[in-house]
Order: structure tokens, then sequence, then C-alpha cells
């Protein structure tokens, strides 16, 4: 059943692109050769993050605004983002940010649950959230004598009120289609949005004393709502002439032919347990972490019970195997080819990709290139 294929080129290709952006550009310079020579193989991205996925995508699926060589789309390749479809199963979540914002919007929760969805959704530029939710009032309706605040924060507070705006003008059953459009979903997520509005307009006809607020929190809270989906998800990540785009997670139990996994730096893989400065006041330690690693070894009869540096540097080297464990299982989903890559320059944070930095790359790319010197290095 072609269960060891012949490799396809070298087999394995480790390139080192200068920075984030170059290195989606040669991988759909790359996509576009190996689908002219073999338009019947199937093909995938493989990322560590969801954020790592959308900026691939984001970038495959507008070449001439990101400089790109290759156009996919034009050569007859579909990009199929699997991490925008997941995002879909969050739709009720989003609705009811927005929904309890205009229900209640002088709350500092309320408004800052809305704001980090429109951030979240690319709508507004990243900002301090905590500094805008601060006084509700002063950011949503500042008065003659407030100072003069900059774009960013201008673009987040038309938004805003606009949200309230249409909350006192649109009938209740054309909120959640608006809140839709607003927040600029695609064919799938408004049919998602539209079987959303039906659930909840058949809830307050069985029981008029629930608001839609109040259904939209229970279809959250018991994480029971399904997106709308169109065929078989598993077949549609293998799809011929497709390129798809999709977590070393949930790529367990799948293969392809052709298989990119870029972004491979030490920062991520393996990473390290980083503890933020203002959660040190107990110490250089993460207490669930340690807590983890000292239940882990009770369930294993381990005594005596390590203490908390012990368990911290356990906990580290645990989420160091994982990590590498996980690569492993990424690097053998390929069939025909595997290749590989960490830029020179990447972003510090994934929320932030034009912010690059030098990073170096994950170790396991490091002792490949040294075993392979031979492999596509460039």
């Amino acid at each position: 059943m072609d269960a060891n294929p012949a490799a396809v080129g070298r087999g394995l290709e480790i390139v080192t692109p200068e920075d984030v952006f170059q290195t989606v550009d040669q991988i759909g310079q790359r996509v576009a050769e190996l689908f002219a020579q073999h338009p019947d193989r199937r093909m995938a991205v493989l990322v560590r993050e969801n954020r790592q996925g959308r900026f691939v995508a984001d970038l495959l699926q507008n070449p001439e605004q990101h400089g790109l060589k290759v156009n996919l789309k034009e050569l007859g390749i579909d990009v199929y983002d699997v991490g925008q479809r997941d995002r879909q199963s969050h739709i009720p979540a989003e609705i009811l940010a927005l929904m309890q914002f205009c229900d209640r919007p002088h709350s500092p929760d309320n408004l800052k649950a809305a704001l980090k969805v429109l951030v979240d959704r690319k709508l507004i530029p990243t900002q301090d959230l905590n500094l805008l939710t601060s006084l509700p009032e002063q950011f949503l309706y500042p008065g003659p004598l407030d100072p003069l605040q900059p774009d960013p924060v201008l673009q987040a507070q038309r938004y805003c009120t606009g949200l309230l705006r249409a909350r006192l003008e649109l009938p209740q059953y054309q909120l959640i289609p608006f809140l839709a459009l607003t927040l600029k979903y695609e064919q799938t997520e408004l049919a998602t949005a539209d079987k959303l509005t039906e659930q909840i307009a058949q809830r307050i006809a069985a029981n008029s004393a629930l608001s839609p607020i109040d259904v939209l929190t229970e279809i959250v809270s018991s994480e029971r709502f399904e997106p709308v989906e169109v065929g078989d998800s598993e077949e549609r990540y293998t799809r011929k002439g497709q390129l798809t785009i999709i977590t070393m997670h949930k790529a367990k139990g799948l293969d392809w032919d052709f298989v990119f996994i870029p972004f491979l730096h030490e920062q991520l893989i393996p990473g390290s347990l980083r503890v933020p400065p203002q959660a040190q006041f107990l110490g250089d330690f993460s207490l669930p972490e340690v807590a983890r690693a000292q239940i882990r070894a009770r369930v294993h009869e381990e005594y005596p019970m390590p203490g908390l540096t012990a368990a911290w540097e356990r906990a580290e080297y645990l989420k160091i195997a994982e990590e590498f464990r996980l690569l492993y299982v990424a690097m053998t989903r390929a069939k025909r080819l595997l290749w590989m890559s960490a830029a020179q320059k990447a972003p510090f944070t994934w929320s932030k990709p034009d912010n690059l930095e030098d990073k170096t790359p994950c170790p396991v790319l490091t002792a490949l290139s040294k075993k392979f010197p031979h492999k596509n290095v460039s």
C-alpha cells in the first residue's frame, strides 16, 4: 500500500532563509515546483502555533501584497488553514463577548473582552488594553477637555461605539448577523453565525424568560456547539491539489507526501519554562508546573517527594522531552520529502510577526545540518 515510497529529490531539505517572510516565499516556490512535477501528491505545512499558521496562510493567500514570487491560487493550489476552521468553534465566545459589552459597555471587563476579540481578529492594532479599559466612559465618549488619542485608540473607539449604536438601532434578531459582518467572518464562519442565531431563537421561543446572552453563555460554557463544516474533516486535511496548514499537534495520525516544517527555533522547540515577572513573587518557578511534577512523582510512588527546585528542574526536562517528541511526530508525517527551516530572523512573539530579531535554530536542525552537510542549505 505504498507504505515506504521512494523519496522525492534528496528526501530531506534544510534551508536557512534570512527571515520568516523569505521562509514563506521559499515554501511557496517549492510547493509550486513540486505541484508541477507531482500534481497528484499531497502537501502540508506543519507549525508549532496557530499564529504561525495564520501568518503563513496570510502571506500565501495574498502574495502580491507581501511581495511573494509565486501565486499558488493562480496555479490551482488551494491554501487551507486548518486553524481558521478550528477558530470557528470560538464564534459563540466571540459573539458573547461583544454582546456582553453592548449590554454593559461601562464594565471594564466587558470592554476589555470585546477589545481582545477585535485585536485577535486583527481589526484593531495590538495595544495596551488595560490602559484603554481603566476609564471606559472616557475611552468611549471623551469630552472636549480630554487629550487627543493616537490613531490605534481612535480606531478601537470607533469600533466600540459602532457596536453600541447597532445595539440601539437594530432589531434583536439582526444583531448577531451584524456582529458577524463586523468581525469580517468568511463564508463558512457566517454560516456558523447563522446557525448560532437559529439556536438562540429556538431556545428563547421555548423559554421566553431567557435572553440571548443567557443562551449564549450556556452554549459557550457547555462547549457543545458545532461549527458548520464542509465535507469530512480528515479528508479535507489531505486532499490533492491543496496545501494544508496545520499544527504539529493536530497532524498526529495524518501524513502527506511533502511536509514543510518552518520556524524551527530554539525559543519554541524545545523552548524553556518562563516565569513572568509579575509571577515571581514566590520565586523563580511556576507553582502549577511544580505541583504537576510533584503529583506525577506521587502517582509513580517516588519517595521522597521532590522539593521546589528539583520539581521545577524535572518540569523543565519534561517540557523539553515533550517538545522533541512532538517534533519527531511532525517529521514522520512526511512520506516522500521533508523540508525544514529556521530563519535567521524571526519575531519574539508571533502576535507581532513584523518585529524581527536574531534567532538560534532548534538543536535538532543544527544536528541534522552537521550530519547531512550535503543537504540543501541556503
